[in-house]
């Protein structure tokens, strides 16, 4: 006898669901943009949303006056990044369902689309509003700008060596678009009212070289994962000769290229001449046996649609061995069971995206409301599991500073009155050579305070540190220095 025939269902019910290209013509702006505009990665680019002006004249009439108000006041006092929205990540906010304003309903449709708008996924971390943030804590006392300390493990500049045999190459300091819960918001895009960003201080010329040239001195090296910002933001041919050299690298055995607009701007994948320099690419990565991939990053299932899709299957065509999705565990915009599933079926069974990751959101200012708790991300890895293959069911990992990735189930100790968890490691990062006790350490990581019971949040307000915004800047700062000075 089947679970229906017996009248239960599963937790999680599976159905196959049909991708969709919402139409964009739905928003005034948009009106009379034909679908070749659309395809086109420059019009894409001309168009994205930078300011609440822009918004305002792409939306027109159809939210009201006090979301904008909202959302201006957000740029000026929290954000952490600058505005910035490709149309096709626009188009998937309020993607069906909701008519826009006419006639004597006007004012009730309008309520509905502006209330729409403020509870969707996409709008949650792509444009976030002052409401959104939390006003009790709405950073939490040991929030950092570089709160994984990548800064401390440069050994080039931009080059990261976190890992025994894994390095972050940072290529530059822009994206296609800007997410509201960026890691690396103390160096990536423009500044905002609170964040002046730092810069990185050689030419690109230079510090490309000086990258390449450590990775030929550093044969433990196999692993480099190509980043920024976003690689989709860098000109085709500096990224082709920069992968390139490194596949002249005999130890380098995977190369993997982070690329949020895979979804963002799949226009940009599209293009011929990037499909045909990753085919040169993947040719030359075959031949010398090196594992070509691209990375991206989806973090709600009304992402994935035909043109996301279509980049990957042309990605793969081109002979990557693989592409990978890397999300953010936030809540309001996956962190429910069937929100992640969703998003893991659409991945896989409509783009031939592979679920690989899901990271908790990294303890930076401002990113409370988004936060969840080490018990409840350990919840949801419980809750995903035995639904997709084993290959394709993504860890949710903790990124512990100074420890780095780990599996959420995989703390030393946990106190969850506190929202304390304890975590060691089993490998020295380059600033640990000659610390001896770098491997029975124990570190910590904190969850959301306002997560915490009574007691553990009667704690915090007596015994933590006070939140001291300035401080984290400046310690984001002082990390470069000494990163700087040791590359030097």
């Amino acid at each position: 006898m089947t679970d229906t025939d017996a009248g239960l269902q599963q937790p999680y019910p599976y159905r196959r669901r049909e991708l969709i290209e919402p139409d964009w013509r739905r928003l005034p702006g948009w009106r009379d943009v034909t679908a070749q505009e659309w395809a086109s990665a420059q019009w894409q680019r001309a168009h994205c949303v930078k300011s609440v002006r822009a918004l305002h004249q792409l939306m027109g009439d159809l939210l009201q006056d006090r979301f904008y108000a909202d959302l201006e006041r957000d740029q000026a006092e929290r954000a952490t990044m600058s505005m910035l929205v490709p149309p096709q990540m626009m188009n998937t906010m309020v993607s069906a369902g909701v008519s826009g304003p006419a006639g004597p309903k006007r004012a009730a449709a309008q309520q509905t689309w502006t209330e729409a708008f403020y509870a969707d996924p996409v709008r949650r971390y792509m444009l976030p509003v002052f409401s959104d943030r939390r006003t009790d804590w709405p950073s939490h006392p040991h929030a950092t700008r570089d709160s994984l300390h990548e800064h401390d493990m440069w050994v080039a500049e931009g080059l990261t060596h976190r890992y025994p045999t894994k390095v972050l190459a940072e290529l530059l300091p822009t994206c296609p678009q800007y997410c509201g819960h960026c890691t690396r918001m103390d160096l990536v895009g423009n500044s905002t009212p609170v964040v002046e960003k730092l810069r990185f201080d050689l030419k690109p010329v230079a510090r490309y070289d000086a990258m390449i040239d450590y990775l030929r001195r550093s044969p433990g090296v196999r692993d480099v994962v190509v980043s920024g910002g976003d690689v989709a933001n860098m000109p085709f041919r500096n990224l082709e000769t920069f992968v390139a050299r490194l596949l002249d690298i005999e130890n380098i055995r995977d190369i993997r290229l982070a690329t949020k607009a895979l979804m963002g701007l799949p226009q940009h994948w599209l293009q011929d001449d990037v499909r045909a320099g990753m085919q040169r690419l993947a040719t030359v990565a075959r031949a010398r046996g090196v594992h070509l991939a691209i990375h991206t990053h989806v973090n709600n299932a009304a992402s994935v649609t035909p043109l996301v899709a279509d980049a990957t299957r042309a990605m793969l065509e081109a002979g990557v061995r693989d592409v990978r999705n890397q999300g953010v565990l936030m809540h309001g915009v996956n962190a429910t069971t069937d929100d992640l599933l969703d998003l893991c079926f659409a991945l896989l069974d409509g783009a031939g995206v592979m679920p690989y990751y899901f990271y908790m959101c990294d303890m930076i200012p401002f990113s409370e409301h988004w936060r969840v708790s080490v018990r409840e991300a350990q919840r949801l890895q419980h809750a995903i599991m035995g639904y997709l293959p084993g290959f394709a069911t993504p860890r949710i990992i903790c990124d512990v500073p100074f420890v780095g990735k780990r599996w959420v189930h995989q703390t030393e100790e946990y106190d969850e009155e506190r929202g304390i968890s304890y975590w060691t490691k089993n490998y020295r990062t380059g600033i640990e050579t000659a610390d001896p006790d770098a491997l029975s350490r124990r570190y910590e990581y904190f969850d959301p305070i306002h997560t915490l019971p009574a007691a553990g949040r009667a704690w915090w307000r007596e015994h933590g540190p006070a939140i001291d915004e300035t401080a984290a800047s400046n310690r984001a700062g002082a990390s470069r220095a000494v990163a700087a000075a040791q590359v030097g």
